[in-house]
């Protein structure tokens, strides 16, 4: 048990819950780093892919339209850093590389989703809104 009185020690817990947590709103929070991996454009649609099966990494350039393969490699790199995706290198003539999603990953991918779900769903409310005289950025 500690010595501090108990106002303190709820002090210094919510002290550590918000070091453990992250406070995304801080400009100097890691967390926001991982935030940018996760929600950039292709960090979203590589989750998304990689929900569904694993892929390799040409496999995985045609299924994300668009990206080039210098960012979905970076992208790549980052979600792998970040724990979210597992690089798998096979030894074999001509070597070639397998990407999926850790348990961590399909965690984040599973929100991820739900996101990309409600987009989707919201595409005509949202089109009218640009409709209505605002077009979207291009």
């Amino acid at each position: 048990m500690s010595s501090l009185p108990a106002s303190d020690q709820r002090a210094r817990h919510g002290l550590s819950d918000k070091l453990l947590q992250g406070d995304l709103l801080s400009a100097d929070c890691p967390s926001r780093e991982v935030l940018k991996h996760l929600t950039s454009r292709w960090g979203v649609l590589v989750l998304l892919a990689l929900e569904q099966r694993t892929y390799r990494f040409l496999e995985l350039k045609r299924q994300v339209g668009g990206v080039s393969e210098r960012m979905l490699a970076q992208t790549l790199q980052w979600l792998q850093n970040d724990g979210l995706v597992h690089r798998r290198a096979l030894e074999q003539v001509p070597p070639h590389v397998e990407y999926s999603l850790t348990p961590l990953g399909r965690e984040a991918a599973v929100r991820v989703r739900e996101l990309a779900d409600w987009i989707e769903h919201s595409m005509p409310r949202i089109m009218a809104h640009w409709l209505g005289g605002s077009l979207p950025p291009a």
